[in-house]
Parts: C-alpha cells; sequence; structure tokens
C-alpha cells in the first residue's frame, strides 16, 4: 500500500511557496500574521519548512491571504473565465498529488492543480495512535466526510464520544468541531477525507490584504 501512494507524490512545499507570494505582494511576516492571525514565529518556521501544516493551517493562511489553497500546494492550472455550460476534469493517477507529511499523518491533496475547487478531496495515511499525545485538536470552517480505505480509524470530536470506524464505514461532520484522527490496531489506517469549506469569507480577505499591503509601504516610507 505505501509504494502504491508515494510513487507519483510530490512534496508539496508550502513555505516556499508563502515566502514567494509574500514577496510578491511586498507583504512582511507581521503583515501576514495580522491577516491570518497566525504568529510571526510561526509564519517563520513555516517558510523555512520547520513546522508541518495541517490542513487548518493551509486554511487559515489561503483565507487570510484571500488565495486558493492549492497555490500553496504547488504548480496549478490557471483559472479559465467561467462560461455558460462550462466543465472541468482532473485525473489524477494511483500515488500521484501533493503530499505533506506530519507525526499525526501523511496526507496527499489530490487533483491539486485545480484552482477555486468547491471541494478539497485528500488520502490520508492516519499515523497517530493516541489521542494523548495528539496535540490540539484540527478544525477549520466548512464540512468535512471521512471515508475508511484501509484498517480502523478512531475518530475524536468535540460533544461526542470516540468513534471507531472500520473499513468501509464513513462519517460527515461539521469541521468547525474540534477533531482529532487515530490509527487502532497493527494494520495500515489510510481514509479519504473530503473537505468543504466556504469561500464567502474570501471576498472580505481581498479588502484586509490591500489595506495590510498599504499599511506596510506607509511604513517602510517612514521607518
Amino acid at each position: 500500500m505505501g509504494n502504491e501512494i508515494s510513487k507519483g507524490k510530490v512534496e508539496a512545499k508550502p513555505g516556499a511557496a508563502l515566502k514567494a507570494l509574500r514577496a510578491k505582494r511586498g507583504l512582511t511576516l507581521a503583515d501576514v500574521s495580522s491577516l491570518t492571525g497566525m504568529n510571526v514565529s510561526t509564519l517563520s518556521k513555516i517558510e523555512h519548512g520547520k513546522v508541518a501544516l495541517t490542513l487548518e493551517k493551509l486554511l487559515r493562511l489561503s483565507e487570510g491571504l484571500g488565495i486558493d489553497m492549492t497555490e500553496l500546494l504547488g504548480p496549478v492550472t490557471k483559472a479559465e473565465p467561467k462560461r455558460e455550460g462550462a466543465t472541468r476534469r482532473s485525473i489524477t493517477r494511483a500515488g500521484e498529488g501533493r503530499s505533506i507529511e506530519m507525526p499525526a499523518g501523511n496526507y496527499l491533496y489530490v487533483a491539486s492543480e485545480l484552482l477555486n475547487k468547491r471541494i478539497t478531496p485528500i488520502i490520508g495515511d492516519v499515523l497517530a495512535k493516541s489521542i494523548e499525545n495528539y496535540g490540539d485538536l484540527m478544525r477549520h470552517p466548512g464540512e468535512e466526510y471521512v471515508y475508511v480505505l484501509e484498517g480502523t480509524l478512531e475518530l475524536h470530536t468535540e460533544l461526542y464520544t470516540p468513534a471507531r470506524l472500520e473499513k468501509g464505514d464513513s462519517v460527515y461532520f461539521d469541521s468547525d468541531l474540534g477533531h482529532a484522527y487515530i490509527a487502532v490496531g497493527d494494520e495500515p489506517c489510510r481514509i479519504l477525507s473530503i473537505c468543504y469549506t466556504s469561500e464567502t469569507h474570501l471576498l472580505a480577505a481581498h479588502e484586509d490584504i490591500t489595506a495590510a499591503a498599504h499599511i506596510s509601504k506607509i511604513s517602510s516610507r517612514t521607518g
């Protein structure tokens, strides 16, 4: 199973993408911190590849910067003007995608070349074995559907008792609800996660970006 998922994957480098985007817009780390609510130290570590990026962090960055999350994962297909009846198609071969690896699990973002997707499909190998060592629960705007492809998953969420899901089981939940994925047993645990995050708040973020860039330029002139 591991060979199948690794043969076509490409390591995502969101830190490098963030740094390039910040330089292009003339934003300081402090500006990005103001837009995203993430502290400067964390942002610096992200840019230098010293912090593993969860989906929650990716969403906070994309929302704050007013960009599609895909732009932080790697090369993308330029968005074409929408036409009446226009359709898109993206084929992802087995093992292909943009990979983000972290202690709690390795996650492969598929169809990662498409911008402005309504959903974000992710194939994840869950590595965390204990909720006690998991750290902070994940949470992000929107809704999420998880289907267990292999092994046994224990889903921990706020307000609910942990739910054990076997191969073929699935769950749908509001992803603002704190949640964590735990692998149970010795068999590898693999899931398909489909996340939907509303993009309405991204429109307002564009105004914040413009304001932050303006403030940064004024500060540089008077500093």
